[in-house]
């Protein structure tokens, strides 16, 4: 039977050493007479007449345990091992294996005791687990089967509490109410939670009292002061520690540090730094120039500290206007239209500056917003000249002689100064020079007679300069018109010829004309027609006038024709009817045409009427037939002649009499005749015993002639001519 002893030892941090000597002198025992003695027990309490047996157990022990971090000069003894078979002859051998048996733990083979070499670190391995067993010491046979037991390493404090995630920033809004929560901090200790208390953590602020506090059992950090003001100090350092053994004398402590900023709130209203500001503005700046700035100072940040700016009162505030400038959160103040330092020299102005954002948290702190006199002085200015008018407009009548006066324009000098000022007519304005203005009076008059139908109007400007001074000048706009006369006579508005049908019946309405005027025509004026008086007596049209600037054209007889005449011309005599009356005669062309019996023109000309009557389309048809059967008997007969290689044209013997033959005797008359013989002329080659030959083609050569010389006798021009010989 196995009998275990177990060691259970615990000491404190500073009785380490007195308690590893208690444990190596007074280990703890089962003893194996209790066991039989508990055997025997059993046995008494068996049924009558049967004896119990209880099952055969190698190994009885508790859990070993040692302390960590022991630096005694001597092995700790962890416990002891015996056997019941163990007759204490030394035949018993003890075996330890398993994790760090022979390194860490090691075992006496005769008695048994088993002892720790090395100091163990709890944190980094709490326990170890080995296996022990009794083997005969000269057989090494097992006396005992293998058992596991564990050894567990005793916690002690030897670990500082640590803040893994230190340092911490945090954030809390500036006038935040006391106990307001920052943040919460955490720190870990390495040592056993569940042995002692040395990873009981107790928190506590070390730096940044009075402003902050700490929980101590959470880490929480809260505000500890009320109104804490941003713009007074934003940042605050504050140092937080974490003690263990809840927080007693001769706990392990840590600490990190925790930066807190003041977030801004709008918790200030505007003020301007002062209370009247001085500005001035020159005459001569134009609306939208800035007049100047001023500044309301807000020392919150962002859209706590925007601030906009308006007029409140003042006798300036249709004069000027005031904008914020977004970047620098100043108030622009700018003309809103131009002053005049002769009419008024001095503006004041009353300016409210407010917050944009105002919290209501705050809103009983007082109004955010503060006010300030703005005084805007107007300096004078050498201004140019100024017109009575923004712009002159006058009318003169076309074809006015010239020197018409069209009108006068007028300017003077604004300033104090009052200079004289001479007036004169810029040439690109008035390229054409239409128009001339006096110097000193301002008057404006024409140069030539104008046409309202060329150009019914004239933009010119005029400018004005000051005389003395910086001679400044002015320019303003000028707008002529030209009246209208009624100088131009009416016309056709179109020009196109009117076609009549050869069996137009007497009274057909084949046209209606209208007439058009350059002049401007008058309420209730209209053109009046008439045949002109060379034409009235015709017998082939008339005219009827409609009384609204139209006329009617009818035909007055039956039966025309186009072989006879094909075009009439009838002149019409046109009248305005304006002041003085101005009339034309316009000539209108009337053409002839075929129609058909529904009046529908098929032909105005005249040509188709010399070809033959009566051929339909029909005889046309067969008349083109023939002439391609004719040309194509032609091809096929040149085709054919051509196959048989003769010309297309054949010379008859007689023929070749007709060519020239140039001789240098004088002609006899009759004596030539019978000297010569004919048939010999007509047949030369007749005569050599030659015959020309049909079979070959002649070929038509062209000598070459001398230019400019005399031709040589015996030459034959023209002569059909073979590749070997002359005909």
């Amino acid at each position: 039977m196995w009998e275990g002893l177990g060691l259970q030892v615990f000491l404190m941090c500073l009785g380490a050493m007195l308690c590893s000597a208690v444990a190596a002198s007074a280990p703890l025992e089962h003893s194996h007479h209790r066991r039989l003695s508990l055997h025997r027990h059993r046995e008494r309490t068996g049924k009558e007449g049967q004896v119990l047996h209880r099952s055969k157990r190698g190994w009885v022990w508790n859990q070993f345990f040692v302390i960590e971090e022991y630096t005694g000069p001597d092995p700790v003894l962890v416990g002891r091992l015996h056997s019941d078979v163990d007759a204490g002859d030394g035949n018993c051998k003890y075996i330890l294996s398993g994790e760090g048996a022979g390194t860490i733990f090691v075992i006496d083979d005769k008695t048994g005791n088993i002892h720790a070499t090395k100091t163990l670190d709890r944190e980094e391995q709490a326990q170890y687990t080995l296996t022990a067993q009794a083997v005969d010491r000269a057989t090494n046979k097992p006396l005992e089967p293998p058992s596991e037991f564990i050894v567990k390493v005793q916690d002690i404090n030897d670990n500082p509490p640590e803040f893994l995630h230190g340092p911490y920033y945090a954030r809390v809004p500036e006038m935040s109410n006391v106990g307001t929560s920052v943040m919460q901090v955490t720190a870990t200790d390495a040592d056993d939670p569940t042995y002692g208390n040395s990873a009981r953590l107790v928190y506590s602020i070390l730096q940044g009292q009075p402003y902050f506090s700490v929980e101590p059992q959470t880490g929480i950090i809260r505000t500890a002061l009320p109104n804490m003001d941003r713009e007074a100090r934003q940042e605050y350092d504050v140092v937080i520690q974490a003690k263990d053994m809840g927080g007693h004398m001769g706990g392990l402590s840590g600490t990190t540090e925790v930066k807190i900023t003041l977030t801004d709130v709008n918790d200030n209203p505007p003020k301007f730094p002062q209370s009247v500001y001085s500005m001035s503005v020159s005459e001569d700046k134009v609306s939208g120039e800035e007049v100047g700035r001023l500044k309301a100072k807000d020392p919150d940040l962002g859209e706590n500290g925007l601030v906009s700016y308006r007029f409140i009162e003042g006798d300036g505030m249709t004069v000027f206007e005031i904008t914020t400038d977004t970047d620098t959160r100043e108030g622009v103040i700018k003309l809103r239209k131009p002053v005049d330092f002769e009419t008024k020299r001095a503006y004041t102005l009353r300016v409210e500056a407010s917050n944009t954002h105002v919290d209501p948290r705050f809103i009983a702190w007082g109004p955010y917003k503060d006010t300030a006199t703005v005084k805007v002085m107007v300096e004078d200015a050498d201004e140019p000249p100024a017109f009575m008018e923004t712009s002159y407009s006058f009318e003169v009548e076309e074809n006015a002689p010239d020197g018409t006066a069209v009108g006068r324009v007028h300017a003077k000098d604004t300033d104090v100064a009052n200079n004289p000022v001479r007036y004169m007519i810029p040439r690109y304005t008035d390229v054409e020079q239409f128009f001339s203005v006096g110097p000193e009076d301002g008057i404006i008059k024409t140069t030539r007679p104008l046409d309202r139908e060329t150009l019914p109007w004239h933009n010119i400007s005029v400018s004005a300069t000051e005389i003395g001074g910086h001679h400044q000048d002015t320019k303003v706009r000028v707008n002529i018109k030209v009246k209208d006369v009624n100088d131009n006579a009416p016309e056709f508005a179109t020009q196109n010829e009117i076609l009549v049908c050869e069996n137009a019946s007497p009274g057909k309405l084949i046209e209606t004309v209208s007439a058009v005027d350059k002049d401007e025509m008058a309420h209730r004026q209209y053109f009046h027609f008439s045949i002109a008086p060379e034409a009235v007596n015709n017998h082939n049209f008339s005219l009827k006038d409609n009384r609204d600037s139209t006329a009617s054209i009818y035909v007055t007889r039956r039966g025309f024709s186009r072989m006879t005449q094909d075009v009439y011309f009838l002149p019409i005599e046109i009248n305005d009817n304006g002041i003085p009356p101005m009339s034309s005669t316009n000539t209108l062309t009337i053409r002839v045409c075929s129609c058909d019996s529904k009046d529908t023109i098929l032909s105005c000309n005249v040509e188709p009427y010399i070809l033959p009557a009566g051929l339909s389309t029909g005889a046309l048809i067969a008349i083109l037939a023939c002439i391609v059967i004719l040309l194509a008997i032609v091809v096929l007969f040149v085709a054919l002649r051509r196959q048989k290689k003769e010309p297309l044209i054949v010379f008859e013997e007689e023929d070749i009499r007709e060519n020239i033959i140039t001789y240098d005797d004088e002609g006899g008359g009759e004596e030539d005749t019978e000297a010569f013989d004919i048939a010999t002329l007509q047949n030369p080659d007749g005569a050599n015993g030659f015959l020309p030959r049909k079979d070959i083609k002649p070929e038509l050569q062209y000598p070459m002639r001398p230019g400019g010389g005399p031709v040589a006798n015996n030459t034959c021009w023209g002569c059909l001519v073979r590749k070997d010989r002359w005909y």
